[in-house]
């Protein structure tokens, strides 16, 4: 579904990525890890259109996606949960969904119930104030916008930063769920190496703006990620 070619960005004259070349299947976790400031996030703002590209190519489902135009990205179907949630404080929980529908066209601008299925929480704090949620609640709420635009692409962005363990486990369960559907393919940048190990399904490790080894988990070995890692 999404393929990377080569791909390199800068913040101003600093080189951040140095030619990243990735794909992201259709019905799997597509893991990007790596340490602290290594261009993880980069790399997602750049599929995202957050940010431009300087070089090489985003595609998805074999169709080039301009750089730095996200309003483009998000209609094409790339789905973006940010590092930090980025929801709207003020506008209530139904409201920061419905943000969603900026993608759509007119006649599905509906919530769909499978969204509350998925986080029976905010069906309960539809009419509560964004900033008015825990972090784990904005976190679902988060990754709740992303999905009600119908992504073929989701990525996400760190989702268990500050969030508390019993929260972790449930969004752990959702990724595999929307995994499983089969119609939908999930990046994960993730910093938790418990949390990617178990939820994923391909590893990237990223070290100075380069991915340095690619292994699937069928391959992987816990303590040579680890150590890839420097964990």
């Amino acid at each position: 579904m999404l393929a990377i070619e080569n791909l390199t960005l800068k913040y101003g004259q600093s080189q951040i990525l140095n030619g990243i070349t990735l794909n992201a299947p259709v019905g799997q976790v597509t893991c990007v890890t790596g340490t602290n400031g290594v261009g993880k996030t980069s790399l997602l703002k750049a599929i995202a259109g957050r940010h431009p590209f300087s070089g090489g190519r985003v595609a998805l489902n074999g169709i080039d996606l301009p750089s730095g135009r996200a309003a483009l990205a998000a209609r094409a179907g790339v789905g973006y949960v940010p590092q930090g949630r980025e929801i709207f404080p003020l506008l209530t929980v139904e409201e920061n969904l419905e943000t969603g529908f900026a993608c759509l066209p007119r006649s599905e601008h509906k919530i769909p119930d499978d969204i509350f299925d998925l986080f029976p929480v905010l069906g309960e704090m539809k009419a509560r104030r964004g900033g008015d949620l825990s972090g784990g609640q904005q976190q679902q709420l988060s990754i709740a916008r992303a999905l009600i635009a119908r992504p073929k692409v989701l990525l996400l962005d760190e989702p268990t930063e500050g969030i508390q363990p019993n929260i972790i486990q449930m969004i752990g369960r959702t990724i595999q769920l929307l995994r499983d559907r089969g119609d939908l393919a999930i990046v994960l940048v993730e910093q938790s190496f418990e949390f990617a190990y178990l939820n994923s399904d391909h590893f990237h490790i990223m070290q100075r703006g380069l991915i340095v080894d690619s292994v699937p988990k069928s391959h992987a070995r816990r303590e040579a990620l680890l150590n890839a890692l420097a964990l």
